[in-house]
């Protein structure tokens, strides 16, 4: 019986079973029978939850890009592995085929190891969504380098903390960018940010927008011409299971980011296998997944799991409203995309224009829909379903995060049957528990508590760079011999779970314990509102009140903005109760939201509070004149 495809519900109920029973024998069957290892493992799991020692496959040896490109070649070398479609909707889509990509990736090892890189360097890569990303992230997994790809909107000074964190040797980077009507200029950026990089000896330039740029000799070098005298015949160097493959930074909710390392089999095994069966991938499918490859999403399911599976996977350089709304729903219909994987944030705003813009395209490709970055409110959800998956196709609402190296709770498409703003089971190998105040396990369904998983997966991050210390205090520490997701869930009769929003997304008021995600859901499904944050805030008789920060639609601006807070407290009531009712409701342009679309609620929890001192690591923060615009018209 193979495990790697679950077809039906009760196999996934058998399969998830044996995950709990067996882990070994479980992911130690998927690991043999679907990758090709140097050598097998001594033993398939090692780990000490108490000292967050985790340790997969321990000492196989492997190459993850071995299984994602060469493996497939014989059968698969003329198929499209990735489909590049450009900003501009006049410019050449690109249809890169499993050998073509085989041939990049090779010669740009070749061009790693000719500038010096060896394995275990750190090269930090800084580049738009252009083919050149994929093949600089597979060429250093190629050659043992790990890779720490840095979103290409960050500031130099967020990328100098990532440089230098990692101590990285190299970096890769393009002149320019492409975003929407915009270009971006990013060399000018890593120039900046190197002033202060000493461990930095080469820096890559991908030409992209052809822009006049400085070049600083011995040490910058044009890309292409290296890649044009480069062999296209490399060994891929013999990698031991528990070798980090990429560090990826997740800011933390103080001082610096967190360098999340992630090592090559257990991600690999992992990645491999959510990809597989959430999204039901079949053979020539087409799957796109809208992220960005700066962040742990687009590192697992526009990369690894999609070529680990040898499938076809769309890399898209543009933005949902260039040249128009219609942008997402066009691509779609042009490649004829049968996954589709998205952020709320951006099927809320697709939702807010005309819905002429998803009607003119059939959509008929599409056979499952997903959603990742945050819970999906309710809204968001229904106008998904119904106008992108026409009711037909399951909407997966994928719970996970950077540090979990793929997705933990999830529908699995045609297998489980979904239920609005749930992200539904745990996939095998996921043992979840709620735990209270106490430390104490909460029994039974239609509970609610803080988020733990009490048993590894092979997914799991293994420590931040350079400072295991932090990673058991952060991960390990809250409830002991437990990874502690900083989230709160409930769980449903049924047994399935609802992500409630970060633990410090809980807010008491008089006594009872609020998530804010529900409240929000509630204010989100007023006709007038396009998005809303709320947060706590000290309150003298309370303990705490809640502040709403909410943004309306174009058709709310010209309320009567007295009426409008009276309708909104009246919604939460009728959908909550009058205890989770607003004290103050701020009408704002816009929430400050990270690069990846994440609203940054510590930010308003601040403002909120009136404490304007410190708002921790900003570098995240994508529109910062909004925070301002915010303090100037706080209640």
């Amino acid at each position: 019986m193979s495990y790697y495809k679950i077809q039906n519900l009760e196999q996934y109920f058998k399969h998830y079973n044996k995950s709990i029973r067996e882990p070994r024998k479980f992911w130690g069957k998927i690991a043999q029978e679907n990758f090709v290892w140097y050598q097998e493992w001594d033993k398939v799991v090692d780990f000490d939850m108490a000292e967050a020692k985790i340790e997969w496959f321990k000492g196989a040896k492997v190459n993850i890009v071995k299984n994602c490109i060469d493996r497939h070649l014989a059968r698969k070398g003329n198929k499209t592995a990735i489909i590049f479609e450009p900003n501009d909707i006049n410019e050449e889509v690109q249809h890169i085929s499993y050998n073509e990509l085989h041939e990049r990736v090779c010669k740009m090892a070749n061009v790693l190891r000719e500038q010096g890189i060896t394995k275990g360097d750190r090269v930090c890569i800084y580049l738009p969504m252009i083919p050149e990303l994929a093949v600089s992230v597979l060429a250093c997994a190629r050659i043992g380098a790990i890779h720490s790809v840095v979103f290409a909107g960050f500031s130099a000074t967020a990328v100098a903390s990532r440089i230098n964190d990692s101590e990285s040797k190299m970096v890769i980077t393009s002149d320019g960018g492409y975003r929407g009507e915009k270009t971006i200029d990013l060399k000018s950026i890593i120039d900046e940010a190197l002033l202060n990089c000493p461990t930095i000896e080469k820096v890559l330039v991908a030409k992209r927008i052809n822009s006049e740029i400085e070049m600083t000799p011995n040490r910058d070098f044009w890309l292409q011409e290296l890649l044009d005298k480069a062999s296209d015949n490399n060994v891929a160097e013999i990698m031991d299971a528990e070798d980090p493959l990429f560090i990826l930074y997740t800011s933390g909710s103080t001082g610096k980011p967190k360098g999340m390392v992630h090592t090559t089999a257990g991600y690999m095994v992992y990645s491999a296998y959510t990809f597989k069966n959430v999204f039901n991938y079949e053979d020539n499918d087409i799957f796109w997944c809208t992220a960005d490859i700066g962040w742990i999403t687009g590192h697992c399911y526009i990369l690894y799991g999609p070529l680990l599976n040898g499938a076809t996977t769309l890399m898209f350089e543009g933005i949902p409203s260039y040249p128009d709304f219609s942008r997402f729903w066009e691509v779609i219909e042009k490649h004829q995309v049968t996954q589709f994987y998205t952020a709320p944030t951006a099927i809320r705003s697709l939702a807010k224009e005309s819905l002429d813009f998803v009607q003119k395209y059939p959509l008929k490709s599409l056979k499952v829909i997903g959603s990742v970055g945050e819970p999906i409110n309710e809204e968001a959800w229904h106008w998904y379903n119904n106008h992108v998956g026409d009711r037909r196709c399951p909407v997966v609402d994928t719970w996970w995060q950077t540090e979990t190296g793929g997705i933990l709770i999830s529908p699995i498409a045609f297998v489980t049957p979904t239920k609005p703003t749930y992200a539904t089971l745990p996939l095998p190998g996921i043992q979840p528990v709620l735990m209270d105040e106490k430390r104490n396990e909460i029994e039974g369904n239609q509970k609610e508590g803080s988020l733990c998983i009490k048993f590894p997966w092979p997914g799991i991050a293994r420590t931040i760079w350079n400072d295991h210390k932090r990673y058991k205090e952060t991960y390990f520490s809250t409830f002991p011999g437990k990874y502690f997701t900083g989230d709160g869930a409930l769980r449903d009769e049924v047994g399935y779970y609802r992500i409630t929003g970060r633990v410090d997304d809980i807010v008491i008021v008089s006594g009872h314990n609020l998530g804010t995600a529900p409240i929000e859901d509630a204010i989100n499904e007023h006709p007038a509102v396009a998005e809303s944050a709320i947060v706590g805030f000290p309150h003298a008789i309370k303990g705490n009140a809640l502040y709403g920060y909410v943004m309306l639609k174009e058709t709310g601006e010209t309320r009567d903005r007295e009426n409008l807070k009276k309708e909104i407290n009246q919604h939460i009531s009728d959908h909550i109760g009058p205890i989770a009712k607003l004290d103050k409701i701020q009408f704002v342009s816009g929430l400050p939201k990270t690069r990846s679309g994440k609203i940054m609620r510590r930010i308003l929890r601040k403002i909120a509070e009136g404490d304007l001192s410190n708002f921790g690591d900003t570098t995240t923060l994508l529109n910062p004149e909004i925070v301002e615009e915010i303090i100037e018209g706080k209640l």
